[in-house]
């Protein structure tokens, strides 16, 4: 370790927020970057313990040598720590910017863990920065063809591995642009586009193609070796009422998708929340960001339901460290409400139990009820709770139900109950040559967990095509 006392001599520091009332005018990054020297006191209160628990499956699901690259950090030995980081983060851009840390809450250090994603996003901008992040070519290729359709976190990590170990990769991407929800499904502010193409760049001068504007299907695919799909879990949940087909009721990614397009393009989105009532219904990370991302548009008011009660504070006896803490956080979209409106935009176990509209069939407002736990499981409503609450524009945050039908029907593959294309053995094949990845295989996940996904599968088709090449010869 770089310090025997780092933890004692240096409180924990990650990187701040920029102002409310500056990030509220802009779709720039949400965070201010901090200088080396901050950044190699953070990474000196890393203890390179015995049981480094944010390697463990409750911390990093990349298995990160944290303590290592943490090591070199704190020492000003930054490219080695780089070198090391990247042994096993394909892309430490992205989870630097977007994931939750597990590594955190799994350190240690406890509540006061060890800033790594701050570290490792500083890490490779710095090498970015530096030009230590050069292309790097296989020196010899396989002879096989791989597709991989969808171009999201796990089809992104798996062709990057799959084109390392020498395989022609080729990536299937319906969207007019790469990265699937890195690039439409999160917006800017949290994940600035311009890091999501410099990586497709770099892809592209290592060896990977990608085919935008493309919907994959079996006839195209007949000349590949390999097949892998990483179609992500699109499928919307629904609120199941009437007048879902009203104007003003979006799903939550198209919202998001409709905003970073406008962005990209320099024009208004062709979905605004601009003076408009808008109402969000989920309380998870997609509910945050149509929070922050109707601020900025303009909105006149937001309110998020959330049918679940509220979190407590503090950690029950049932969620120990080292587990994920269960416990109520303020994200940045809501800490922006607060401070444009005064008030905590969400309303716990509250759901939307009718739409009206007006007369020219829009959403106006919301028939709200309170509800509650049935001591047989579920929820009901609370008698005598109905609210109306005003809305010009309803966003459907409630998560996503497995793959896009359209992806089934196309490849005739049948999903489980919970729409997922897992096979029963727990791998990645399908049948023949046939493989899934990501949140296609394991439903809706972290981006990190998707990207560990995609390289394992990687793996596994790399071992699929050695053995079948062995039992041709």
């Amino acid at each position: 370790m770089g310090s025997m006392t780092g933890f004692l001599d240096t409180a924990r520091m990650e990187n701040p927020f920029r102002e409310e009332a500056e990030r509220l005018g802009d779709f720039e990054d949400l965070h201010l970057s901090q200088s080396g020297d901050v950044r190699w006191a953070q990474a000196s209160r890393c203890m390179n313990c015995g049981v480094p628990f944010c390697q463990s499956d409750f911390g990093c699901p990349l298995h990160n040598l944290i303590p290592e690259w943490n090591d070199l950090l704190c020492r000003g030995q930054e490219e080695e720590a780089l070198k090391r980081l990247l042994m096993t983060a394909p892309f430490p851009e992205f989870t630097g910017h977007v994931c939750p840390a597990l590594c955190e809450k799994a350190c240690n250090l406890a509540d006061s863990g060890v800033t790594n994603r701050d570290n490792e996003l500083y890490l490779i901008e710095t090498g970015f920065a530096r030009g230590w992040i050069r292309p790097r070519v296989p020196s010899a290729r396989s002879g096989k063809r791989i597709a991989v359709v969808g171009s999201g976190p796990s089809g992104l990590a798996a062709a990057d591995l799959l084109n390392r170990l020498g395989h022609e990769t080729v990536v299937f991407e319906k969207a007019d642009r790469p990265g699937g929800l890195l690039m439409y499904g999160i917006p800017n502010m949290k994940l600035p586009k311009e890091t999501v193409l410099r990586r497709i760049r770099l892809m592209e001068a290592e060896g990977v193609r990608f085919r935008l504007n493309t919907e994959a299907r079996p006839e195209e695919l007949e000349d590949f070796d390999a097949v892998l799909l990483c179609g992500g879990s699109r499928k919307p949940r629904s609120l199941n009422l009437e007048r879902m087909d009203a104007a003003g009721v979006v799903f939550a990614v198209d919202y998001l998708t409709a905003a970073s397009k406008g962005l990209l393009a320099g024009r208004d989105p062709a979905v605004s929340a601009e003076g408009k009532r808008v109402v969000v219904v989920g309380g998870g990370d997609t509910g945050n960001d149509c929070v922050g991302t109707a601020l900025r548009q303009g909105c006149l008011s937001v309110v998020q339901l959330e049918m679940m009660p509220a979190p407590p504070e503090n950690r029950l006896p049932g969620n120990p460290w080292p587990e994920w803490p269960r416990i109520l956080r303020t994200d940045y979209g809501q800490q922006e409400a607060i401070f444009r409106q005064g008030s905590d935009p969400r309303i716990y176990e509250t759901t939307v139990s009718r739409i009206q509209t007006d007369d020219r069939g829009c959403v106006s407002a919301l028939e709200t009820v309170r509800l509650r736990r049935k001591t047989e499981g579920g929820f009901e409503p609370v008698p005598g709770s109905e609210q109306i609450l005003p809305c010009d524009l309803l966003l459907i945050a409630a998560g996503f139900i497995g793959c896009e039908q359209s992806t089934l029907d196309a490849f005739s593959l049948r999903a489980d109950a919970r729409g997922r294309l897992m096979p029963e053995d727990g791998t990645h094949h399908l049948s023949g040559r046939f493989f899934s990845a990501g949140d296609m295989r394991t439903g809706q996940s972290l981006v990190v967990r998707s990207l560990a996904d995609g390289r394992d599968a990687a793996r596994e088709i790399d071992a699929w095509l050695k053995k079948a090449m062995e039992e041709s010869e």
